[in-house]
């Protein structure tokens, strides 16, 4: 049995650890976005992070092995902002499609250094089966944890999903790469954010229909 006052030795490394491990994966992110996941070495991370070749390879593997952890990282962090923000529509009133659309679609990021590393990472590893399928892996598992938290919010404005809930989830991921795509390179960032909203609540509204005895739902015009 521990206490909350436990400082023993295993403890204190396994927080620096954990630190060295963060710091590792911030200096990445700034060499893959400025110098490309395909240019990157291991020396350029661990000079930008301030640590040695052996602090990398007690963490990770190898440059690979540290793109998953980061993409599991921020992939965490944004479900967790999902749920928040559907656990919050009926607490905020927010009872129709389009406000909780916008509201949800609010804390999927956009964010021009992930989408490039993103992409770059995908294209190598199309050329590896392996490494293919373990990011094929990675998207049914975001998948399955993803469409909970999609019905979930249908539910809170009164509707249901029809057919079959893996098709309407991954009809959202396409949906959020395409505009992520658009919302990047539009010169006008405002309207391509608005369409992006417009083509989610769309595409919600195809895969789902209001519950028997509803009277809440406000229709698509």
């Amino acid at each position: 049995m521990t206490t909350g006052t436990d400082n023993s030795p295993a403890k204190r490394v396994t927080k620096r650890r954990g630190q060295t491990r963060q710091r590792l994966l911030d200096a990445a992110a700034d060499v893959f976005s400025e110098s490309g996941f395909g240019h990157a070495t291991v020396e350029q991370i661990c000079e930008r992070g301030g640590y040695s070749r052996g602090a990398f390879y007690s963490n990770f593997d190898s440059l690979d092995e540290l793109f998953f952890a980061m993409w599991e990282q921020r992939s965490a962090a944004m479900l967790a902002d999902l749920r928040l923000a559907t656990e919050s529509i009926t607490a905020g009133n927010a009872v129709d499609i389009h406000s909780a659309v916008a509201r949800i679609v609010s804390v999927v990021p956009v964010d021009p250094q992930w989408y490039r590393i993103n992409a770059e990472f995908t294209a190598h590893a199309l050329r590896n089966p392996a490494l293919r399928q373990a990011l094929a892996d990675r998207e049914d598992a975001i998948l399955r944890t993803l469409l909970p938290i999609v019905e979930s919010a249908l539910s809170d404005v009164g509707r249901t999903i029809v057919g079959d809930p893996t098709s309407l989830g991954r009809a959202l991921v396409a949906v959020h790469d395409g505009t992520s795509v658009q919302c990047l390179v539009d010169t006008d960032t405002s309207a391509a954010f608005a369409l992006r909203r417009d083509i989610f609540t769309r595409i919600l509204l195809s895969y789902s229909e209001i519950i028997q005895n509803n009277q809440s739902e406000e229709e698509l015009s």
